[in-house]
């Protein structure tokens, strides 16, 4: 009698143990397609029409697009920023908002990259070619 109880308990144990495996692994699986379509940017992309706008596009993993859009009107200018991080310099790309009631003003500072973090070697090529088109913008 004895044994066939250790069995039984054996066996409750098993079934239990290869329940909280199972269920320990689906969580993991819906954690990972959370991450990869949510989280994980797989490549950005920056439009610059002078007469529209600048449009940015975050592509994530799972395949999900992120646009934004903003009017040329409401853009001051683009600047390369910096920034202390960890004990580094990081370099990043931004865009300046102008402020609807102080023309000299800026209202809103939007960085672009933000997950793909380019070298600043790339950056001021993104940079020259914003500053070309904004150029054009203004003659």
């Amino acid at each position: 009698c004895l044994s066939e109880r250790l069995a039984e308990q054996e066996v409750g144990l098993s079934v239990l143990n290869s329940m909280v495996l199972s269920a320990a692994i689906f969580i993991t699986l819906i954690g990972l397609i959370v991450y990869l379509h949510f989280v994980k940017i797989d490549q950005e992309s920056l439009l610059v029409i002078g007469s529209l706008g600048i449009q940015m596009t975050s592509s994530y993993a799972s395949g999900k697009e992120n646009t934004t859009f903003i009017e040329m009107s409401q853009v001051k200018d683009v600047v390369i920023n910096e920034a202390i991080y960890m004990q580094k310099v990081i370099y990043y790309l931004c865009i300046l908002l102008q402020d609807p009631r102080e023309p000299h003003g800026v209202s809103e500072v939007v960085p672009l990259f933000q997950s793909s973090k380019p070298r600043l070697d790339c950056l001021v090529e993104v940079y020259r070619s914003c500053q070309e088109i904004l150029e054009q913008r203004k003659t």
